[in-house]
């Protein structure tokens, strides 16, 4: 997000382009509630006391999405939750899998896409005969991609 900065310093009017920090967390949590993945991705400095309230919010909409995904048979569930200036949105795969991610708004195109490459990695993962359904990934090629993803789309 971009906003404009109007200087004035001795008759001399100056325009300077700011660049706003943006928050994102993103969690993918196993169909049994269990968060198997968590970055924050946002530009935002990274503080520990936001990023305990950045997962309190979206362990809070996991109730929401729990009654919308099977009220609608679209994966890209866009604004499930607020709080304050921040938006959650969900993609639930076909094996009740959630991606959350939680955000200052943005595009909603950006994250449906960023949902859709992530969903691609993460059935890579999935497929790995050695990766057992439901535990913690910790693969940082996966790390990886993901945070080049965000900074792609978000």
């Amino acid at each position: 997000m971009t906003i404009y900065n109007l200087q004035h310093s001795l008759c001399e009017w100056s325009i300077e382009l700011v660049e706003m920090a943006s928050t994102a967390c993103f969690v993918i949590v196993s169909k049994n509630d269990i968060p198997i993945y968590e970055a924050e991705v946002g530009s935002a400095p990274k503080k520990e006391d936001l990023a305990y309230q950045h997962q309190f919010i979206l362990h809070a909409a996991l109730d929401v999405v729990q009654d919308l995904a099977w009220t609608t048979n679209a994966m890209f569930l866009r604004s499930v939750d607020r709080f304050n200036d921040l938006v959650v949105s969900v993609y639930v795969t076909a094996g009740h899998t959630r991606f959350m991610l939680l955000h200052d708004s943005r595009s909603d195109d950006g994250i449906k896409t960023f949902f859709q490459e992530v969903h691609d990695l993460y059935i890579k993962i999935f497929l790995n005969p050695l990766y057992l359904p439901g535990s913690r990934i910790t693969s940082s090629h996966f790390d990886t991609k993901v945070r080049a993803l965000a900074r792609k789309y978000l």
